[in-house]
């Protein structure tokens, strides 16, 4: 398999993470999302995924695979060992709630093309930042609350790491590195320090923008 990746995607840190539980090594080819010159825009890239994202999968059968969310569900599908979903129907349920309040309801507000179309409409380098602690501070406060309403066991979605922890960790990462304490969220705080604790996690976690 072959995956194509940005060290600073928080989508792509997904995919490692989920790969790393797994146990898996692919080969890998760094596609840059930042700048006017970024690699993801090019033609070349395009013919690969015409969304000009990160991450992309190429299956052992030649499949390309997008979308992180799709790709981590065929690897749990397609490996079964250590389960990503948990076993019980309505916590499998909770654990695709927590990964879609974070890939579908925080993180579109927040990637370089929606911060490079800020930046041309006239907002400057701290109204950029100022947005995106908003729409952070605002996502992690519901998913803190569903935490608390929902939680089970030590990760966000039981005793074992889920789908939802695998977004919820790179997220978290990106909310402390833009000044955001997670302090605020003592759910989500509880479970990034355990999460931290496995190197699955702590070695895939998304790079800081230079």
């Amino acid at each position: 398999m072959k995956l194509f990746e940005d060290k600073i995607s928080s989508a792509a840190s997904r995919v490692r993470i989920a790969l790393a539980l797994k146990g898996l090594d692919v080969e890998r080819e760094t596609i840059g999302i930042l700048g006017a010159d970024a690699i993801n825009r090019k033609p070349e890239y395009l013919q690969v995924n015409p969304q000009g994202l990160v991450p992309a999968l190429l299956t052992d059968e030649g499949v390309l695979l997008t979308q992180s969310l799709a790709i981590i569900e065929y690897l749990d599908e397609r490996y079964r060992e250590p389960p990503l979903l948990p076993g019980k129907l309505e916590d499998r349920a909770f654990a695709r709630t927590v990964a879609l309040a974070v890939a579908a309801d925080i993180h579109p507000l927040l990637p370089p093309r929606v911060t490079a179309h800020l930046g041309s409409i006239g907002l400057k380098t701290e109204g950029i930042a100022d947005w995106s602690r908003h729409w952070i501070r605002v996502g992690l406060s519901a998913v803190d609350e569903l935490l608390a309403r929902r939680r089970t066991g030590r990760y966000a979605a039981g005793d074992a790491p889920s789908l939802a922890d695998i977004c919820l960790f790179p997220q978290a990462v990106n909310a402390e590195r833009i000044g955001l304490s997670l302090d605020q969220w003592p759910r989500i705080a509880a479970v990034m320090a355990r999460l931290r604790e496995i190197p699955a996690f702590a070695d895939n976690g998304p790079a800081p923008r230079t």
